[in-house]
């Protein structure tokens, strides 16, 4: 009976200890990887980084000598202000925001590259870079205005293509603002200004054009309408003509008087008045 005693106690010390250990080491043993999150685990003494064997949201256990990296994989947002000079040297402030995520099935080997600090590392200096090598291909002008989005879009290809090489996926780029210098920007201004009357006096000067030849071809067509009339009254055509009409007007109830061999031999009727 003792002996059973013994063990009961024997066993009731180990769930105690176990039961210590557990909430002693809970945090080593378990870990919540959340809605936005993704792990990738170190195993210390079995094949290190397992870049393929990607840990998705909800609670997991691992071995307390092991390394969970947890990685947020929402979209992320970074806004750069930089100096910029143009291809005639032009010193230009622009303003960028850049959109992006790390591939989810890929953050094992973003870690191995760049660990945690892959936007640090990666999506800053390549965003920067990106942007000083296209706005060197262009003026001021064509920046700030003509060529906007083309560089924008160049822009923002170069830098995707670098990302998407290295697992991370880009939604977006766009240029906030461009800032020159005072005196450049109003002379872009004033150019455009005077390029847009240009081309509504263009406009008007078309129109006006156009109208012109309009009234031109109305006009010969009448000439023409009218040649060919002129052509077809011959003077026998007029004396039928003639006739007819003093036919038609004897019969009318009125009273008149109609001498027959008028002037070139047409009729002349003379009214009551």
């Amino acid at each position: 009976m003792d002996q059973l005693d013994n063990r009961k106690v024997i066993l009731a010390v180990a769930v105690v200890f176990g039961l210590i250990f557990l909430f002693a080491f809970s945090s080593s043993l378990f870990y919540t990887i959340q809605a936005t999150e993704r792990g990738v685990v170190f195993y210390k003494f079995s094949g290190g980084l397992d870049n393929d064997d990607i840990k998705t949201p909800g609670l997991h256990f691992k071995a307390p000598w092991n390394e969970v990296y947890v990685y947020e994989v929402s979209e992320s947002k970074e806004e750069e202000k930089m100096d910029v000079l143009d291809k005639n040297g032009l010193s230009i402030s622009v303003d960028v925001t850049v959109r992006f995520y790390p591939l989810f099935d890929k953050i094992g080997y973003i870690h191995e590259k760049f660990n945690r600090s892959y936007i640090e590392k990666l999506v800053i200096p390549e965003v920067r870079s990106s942007v000083r090598q296209v706005m060197g291909r262009y003026s001021a002008e064509e920046i700030y205005s003509t060529k906007r989005s083309e560089v924008e879009n160049a822009i923002k290809d170069e830098t995707g293509n670098v990302l998407s090489e290295n697992n991370i996926q880009m939604k977006a780029l766009l240029i906030r603002s461009i800032n020159l210098p005072a005196q450049i920007k109003q002379a872009i201004e004033n150019k455009l200004e005077q390029e847009q009357q240009a081309l509504a006096y263009q406009f008007r000067l078309d129109k006006e054009k156009s109208e012109a030849e309009r009234k031109r071809i109305a006009a010969e067509g009448e000439a023409a309408a009218n040649d060919i009339i002129n052509s077809s009254l011959t003077s026998a055509l007029l004396k039928m003509r003639g006739i007819e009409a003093t036919l038609e007007l004897s019969k009318s109830e009125n009273s008149k008087v109609v001498i027959i061999g008028g002037q070139d031999g047409m009729p002349l009727i003379l009214g009551d008045n």
